[in-house]
């Protein structure tokens, strides 16, 4: 898949353009599938917060409200119960997955147990756009700084990418970049903090930081 691992969504002009590069055609001609699912796994989120996403309420103009010519919702923890012959063919029609934030080793979990992660490599047309725990369960490990869910083994991810993201630099007074040198140093492998105007572009491999914003790589760290 094309991925947009986001912090905060598609927040600036570059981050969008970015986005339409990706896509190949005009947002306002894609057809999306929004996952709340790591919402459910995060004690700040809950049926409010996944309302306010799925009718791309004002909060998520950057995200579910852009404009989308059709928005449809990809619950995971359903998909188990219904069957693939009814789930596979809505995912393979879409032209974009809005994943949304929340717990990333609950999003993990779910991924694995609905069959998501397994089709991931049969869609490489479709354009994966990541907010916070959206993007941060593509990568290998989280850090146990950022572990909500009381059920995670670990704080390991789907290592999609070889790279770990720190988000919302400096949105929070804990998202400092002196809380995200901490967090880095734990990790013990390349990681990027980003703030709520960057995103990362990963295309074949190959990663892109798009920013007008704030953005730091961390090395790992010497053997």
């Amino acid at each position: 898949m094309k991925l947009l691992l986001t912090s905060g969504g598609v927040t600036n002009p570059s981050i969008h353009s970015a986005l339409v590069e990706l896509l190949g055609k005009p947002i306002a001609e894609c057809h999306a599938l929004v996952v709340p699912t790591a919402q459910w796994g995060h004690p700040m989120c809950g049926p409010a917060s996944v309302r306010s996403l799925v009718a791309a309420e004002p909060d998520y103009r950057h995200f579910s409200g852009l404009g989308w010519a059709s928005l449809g919702v990809l619950e995971l923890t359903a998909l188990p119960t219904i069957g693939a012959e009814r789930w596979v063919p809505w995912v393979q029609k879409a032209d974009v997955l809005l994943v949304d934030g929340g717990d990333a080793t609950y999003l993990c979990h779910w991924m694995r147990e609905s069959g998501l992660a397994d089709l991931m490599p049969s869609l490489p047309h479709t354009v994966w756009v990541g907010v916070s725990a959206g993007s941060m369960v593509m990568t290998p490990r989280i850090g146990e700084y950022f572990v909500e869910w009381p059920s995670a083994p670990d704080d390991r991810t789907l290592g999609v990418v070889d790279f770990s993201i720190f988000p919302h630099l400096d949105a929070f007074p804990t998202n400092t970049l002196g809380d995200a040198e901490r967090w880095a140093a734990s990790i013990g492998g390349p990681a990027y903090a980003i703030d709520e105007q960057t995103a990362i572009k990963v295309v074949d491999g190959s990663v892109q930081v798009v920013s007008e914003g704030q953005w730091t790589k961390f090395g790992p760290r010497p053997t």
